[in-house]
């Protein structure tokens, strides 16, 4: 099969080895800033910069909306603690307790294209809060935002490749 000249589709996002869920159609936007630049100009040069120096280079920072908040969906991206009810050895997850005090959640990301390639983000970090509306036409949801950090082995902040397993 011919490879895919078209990123497009969210298949699955994960933090670290763990799927966060579903995300809302039509809520993920590549966010972030273009590359910044400088111009010189010249007096003898009335029609355009005579050098261009660059600044910064442009930066993703996706923004988009969890939908599938079971709670451990909400752990992962919100922090807090889980509620477990039951005996030890038979426990079961029946609730979700928001942080207490300010948590920063920093992992692994991956986001698997339904066009058969995935990005990685050896280091992001996850700002979230609770959103939308509670209604009987609508699903809360969690309004996300994933910076972008330099990695810790100073590589690339982020990278395409094609999906594993896939042709």
């Amino acid at each position: 099969m011919e490879k895919q000249k078209f990123i497009y589709g969210i298949a699955a996002v994960k933090k670290g080895e763990t799927l966060i869920g579903y995300i809302e159609k039509g809520s993920w936007d590549w966010g972030g800033s273009k590359p910044e630049s400088t111009d010189v100009e010249a007096e003898q040069v009335p029609d355009a910069p005579v050098l261009t120096l660059l600044q910064k280079i442009g930066q993703i920072a996706p923004t988009f909306n969890l939908i599938q908040l079971d709670y451990e969906n909400l752990k992962n991206v919100l922090g807090g603690t889980l509620v477990e009810t039951g005996l030890e050895g038979s426990k079961k997850v029946t609730g979700w307790k928001a942080p207490t005090s300010l948590v920063k959640i920093t992992d692994k990301w991956t986001i698997d294209f339904a066009s058969g390639q995935t990005m990685t983000i050896p280091n992001g970090t996850i700002l979230a809060n609770l959103g939308g509306k509670l209604t009987l036409t609508e699903v809360s949801k969690v309004e996300c935002q994933l910076k972008i950090n330099k990695p810790d082995d100073g590589g690339a902040p982020y990278e395409i490749n094609d999906t594993l397993g896939e042709g």
